[in-house]
């Protein structure tokens, strides 16, 4: 996650990043959003990049585990 917003106002932005690069540094790919503060809805993910990025090694964090989790639950409740 590669934090972005202002003070009092954090914004992160999902992304698909090196291990060895930093936090806020360069990054392969942005695949979604998450906005901590916003109460309902704060979140969006492009499933299908995330997959494939799973696929081809890539380790989510904790955080973006369970949001790739939670998105897959509202995916297989509207289906």
């Amino acid at each position: 996650m590669k934090r972005v917003g202002t003070k009092n106002l954090p914004a992160f932005r999902i992304v698909v990043a090196d291990g060895r690069s930093p936090r806020d540094g360069k990054f392969l790919e942005e695949i979604g959003t998450y906005l901590p503060l916003k109460k309902d809805n704060n979140f969006n993910i492009n499933l299908e990049r995330a997959d494939y990025w799973v696929s081809q090694g890539a380790q989510p964090s904790d955080t973006v585990a369970s949001l790739i989790r939670r998105v897959r639950r509202t995916v297989a409740a509207a289906a």
